[in-house]
């Protein structure tokens, strides 16, 4: 699925404060490798539905024997097999003598550390893959599964791997180590290297399962359709505390949703929350959400923190119309598309702002291989657009009991007719201090 870096922010998929991020909520990842692979997943959403399924298959595959997860490869244990290949060693001997180890060990005592030291690693990290063979790989496996756990068992196919996977480092002698350590670095470095990406890539699935478990996340049903589909029960934004769920359905009959509410009543929320459980399905994740049933998309594109460029001397107006433009483009094309657009033309008058929403409104109407979720505080043209069939109007309710406001955050049908903005001046005695000027 084609995403930009502006959607990426937008959704806050990564941030620049890691803390608010989508990628740092579902990060349960034990190595820094697989820290860097479950972001490369992250910026390759799918657009093939048979690898969405495999890895949806994957996640369920690695929660069902997440038990049986080898602790015997830690963090540690990487970086460590890491700085063994880096380090500068005196060649190590290839003779299995005790004398031989003896005299290395005497003449080249710092390096015999080293040696001696990173074998237990190799040991551990060899004998933790061999069990993530044993344990996960089977005829029935899940293709990407299975595939990547092919090639680790055909990297350990080696007779003095399989010696190592039935002994203790406890009773390793020094001629042992020197031996171990002569074949891992002259003889087997790229296989470890390999199997090392290996576990980095299982890593990043298990962090994927961890979070469809630990934060309560529902694999979506994904399916290839003509016309584009969002049907979700339960809708959750991933990264607040305290949610309200939301129902959606967006189909053929209803492909644009024209939303309003008073600021701060959760228009940008909901929209980055359907943003965020979109962009999850096609990753294969589980979503925020108790159902969710969507087709394919070949994109999903937003419109919501548009900055201007005082470097350019570029306009916040006319960044947002540069982003208007783009995303006419990307959907003219028949694919299919989520668009997220929040607050078209804040960088104009009000006048200004109306005629040129419903002129995108409008066009973006005759386009119906893709959905369209539009938030605005124009509340006055939507009267205009009643007269579209495939428009559906949702609005946030706020209400106001003795000057102070309440928020529900319940989507309602229907077209907003809030105006709060004063009330909020007087709140935050805005107007008290101005009237003491």
């Amino acid at each position: 699925m084609e995403i930009d870096a502006t959607t990426y922010h937008d959704l806050s998929i990564f941030h620049p404060q890691d803390e608010d991020s989508v990628f740092r909520k579902i990060n349960y990842t034990r190595t820094t490798g697989g820290r860097d692979e479950l972001e490369a997943l992250l910026r390759s959403p799918y657009h093939d539905l048979e690898k969405i399924h495999s890895t949806q298959a994957s996640l369920r595959w690695i929660l069902e024997r997440e038990k049986d997860w080898p602790a015997e490869i830690s963090n540690g244990t990487l970086m460590v097999i890491e700085k063994y290949y880096t380090y500068n060693f005196d060649t190590i001997p290839v003779s299995r003598s005790p004398l031989d180890a003896w005299m290395y060990k005497i003449f080249h005592g710092p390096d015999f550390s080293m040696v001696r030291y990173s074998v237990t690693h190799f040991v551990d990290f060899f004998k933790g893959m061999g069990k993530l063979v044993r344990l996960y790989l089977s005829d029935d496996a899940p293709a990407i599964l299975r595939e990547l756990l092919v090639e680790a068992k055909t990297r350990l196919d080696n007779p003095i791997i399989a010696r190592l996977l039935d002994r203790s480092t406890d009773d390793l002698r020094r001629q042992d180590s020197l031996a171990i350590g002569h074949f891992v670095l002259y003889r087997y470095r790229v296989a470890v290297q390999e199997l090392m990406w290996i576990y980095h890539r299982l890593d990043a699935y298990y962090s994927m399962a961890q979070a469809n478990r630990q934060l309560g996340l529902h694999f979506p049903l994904i399916t290839r359709e003509n016309t584009p589909v969002i049907k979700v029960k339960g809708l959750f934004h991933l990264l607040l505390k305290n949610p309200v769920p939301y129902n959606l359905l967006l189909d053929n009959n209803n492909n644009f949703l024209f939303l309003t509410g008073a600021n701060m009543g959760g228009k940008s929320t909901f929209i980055r929350a359907v943003g965020i459980s979109v962009f999850l399905a096609h990753v294969g994740m589980g979503v925020p959400a108790s159902e969710m049933e969507l087709s394919l998309f070949d994109g999903l594109a937003s419109n919501i923190q548009v900055q201007d460029n005082i470097l350019k001397g570029e306009s916040y107006f006319f960044n947002e119309v540069q982003r208007i433009k783009n995303t006419v483009v990307k959907v003219s094309d028949g694919r299919k598309w989520l668009i997220l657009i929040d607050e078209m033309f804040k960088g104009t008058n009000i006048e200004d702002a109306m005629n040129c929403s419903t002129a995108v409104i409008e066009g973006l109407l005759k386009v119906k291989s893709s959905l369209f979720i539009l938030s605005t505080h124009l509340y006055e043209i939507g009267a205009a657009l009643t007269k579209y069939p495939h428009i559906a109007f949702r609005y946030f309710e706020t209400e106001v009991r003795d000057g102070q406001l309440y928020f529900s955050y319940q989507l309602l049908t229907g077209i907003s007719n809030d105006r709060i903005g004063y009330l909020i001046l007087k709140r935050e005695k805005v107007i008290e201090l101005l009237d003491k000027l």
